[in-house]
């Protein structure tokens, strides 16, 4: 099994659906962007602290612990969780017709190793306005969302073109966890069941 220092249900469904056995452990590592840090190193050390700081208040500490962050992109700038109603619909209003990017870094780490990951992913938004992205948001579903949108919603009714991975746009690569898993020897359940049948 592995801990999963991390309280978002989309990635503990996405878990779920790989067959992973896992625990959900608190971290309280702070989320604050440093000056000069390009999104890529910002998302990655997110996802090493994430686990770092669930790893060291574990007792046995052999066990790994996933931690994983999730950024959207536009032009450069970071957009994060909206603060309240009208910062969640200008980051809409400038998502709108616009490509932009989502950053997902995992990093899997215990007392013997740690291993990092990072998946990068195009989306592209179709024409918004104001009335529509404010009927989004009475939905309640872009609250604690970055980028103010959750593409497995109603979302996705924005999306006309996704370029990368479904699965990290939503908080949880599945691809690139399964990569980290088999490094610790941890494959998936549907990965162990094919090998029994064998």
């Amino acid at each position: 099994m592995i801990y999963l220092a991390s309280n978002s249900p989309r990635r503990q469904e996405l878990l779920q659906q790989m067959g992973v056995v896992f625990e959900v452990i608190p971290q309280f590592a702070p989320e604050q962007h440093q000056i000069h840090e390009s999104p890529e190193r910002y998302v990655a050390r997110l996802a090493y602290e994430k686990a770092y700081d669930g790893w060291s208040r574990q007792d046995d500490q052999s066990i790994p612990v996933l931690g994983s962050d999730t950024v959207v992109v536009l032009e450069g700038k970071i957009l994060e969780k909206p603060k309240n109603k009208e910062h969640a619909i200008d980051m809409l209003l400038q998502l709108s017709g616009q490509t932009h990017q989502v950053i997902t870094a995992i990093a899997l780490l215990n007392k013997d190793k740690q291993q990092q990951s990072l998946s990068l992913t195009d989306v592209t938004f179709a024409k918004l306005d104001k009335p529509l992205c404010e009927a989004y948001w009475q939905t309640g579903e872009p609250v604690d969302k970055a980028g103010a949108y959750a593409i497995q919603g109603k979302g996705a009714l924005f999306i006309s073109h996704i370029s990368g991975s479904y699965s990290a746009v939503m908080g949880l690569p599945i691809y690139e966890t399964q990569q980290l898993l088999a490094q610790f020897s941890l494959p998936s359940m549907i990965l162990k069941n094919t090998k029994n049948k064998r």
